[in-house]
């Protein structure tokens, strides 16, 4: 399918316990439908979702963060998964709100937390949701 535009759009959401696969999901199902998706994940290295512990591994945990803030500032909208807690979503959140992006909340299940909601410009509950939203913003 042919590009909506030249806006980027990258998804970001908890990495750890297979989450990483509903992030390619919805990356797909984006350049399905048009949009610029940036996939943070193209290097083989950065797919970080079999590691369970971080504490020796200093240095690649520099590379993995350097290289995500990297593409979140060559981002115009962040999709924020927040069905679940991460430590490195709600940073990404916080990171792209502080620069100037757009930031959509995807979360289908209630959200007990303010921090997400708060740095949103808008939350949506589903993928279709999220479709819509984003027409709006790029089209």
């Amino acid at each position: 399918m042919e590009k909506v535009n030249d806006m980027k759009v990258i998804v970001c959401g908890p990495i750890a316990y297979g989450n990483i696969e509903e992030i390619r999901m919805i990356q797909k199902i984006l350049e399905k439908e048009g949009y610029n998706v940036i996939d943070q994940f193209k290097l083989t290295e950065m797919d970080y979702s079999s590691i369970e512990d971080f504490r020796d591994r200093r240095e690649v945990a520099e590379r993995i963060v350097k290289n995500d803030l990297m593409f979140i500032d060559e981002c115009d909208i962040l999709v924020a998964l927040c069905d679940r807690p991460s430590f490195g979503t709600a940073i990404e959140t916080f990171y792209a709100k502080m620069h100037g992006k757009i930031v959509i909340v995807l979360s289908g299940k209630p959200q007990p937390s303010p921090w997400p909601i708060a740095f949103a410009d808008t939350i949506v509950k589903s993928l279709d949701e999220l479709k819509l939203v984003l027409s709006n913003y790029i089209r």
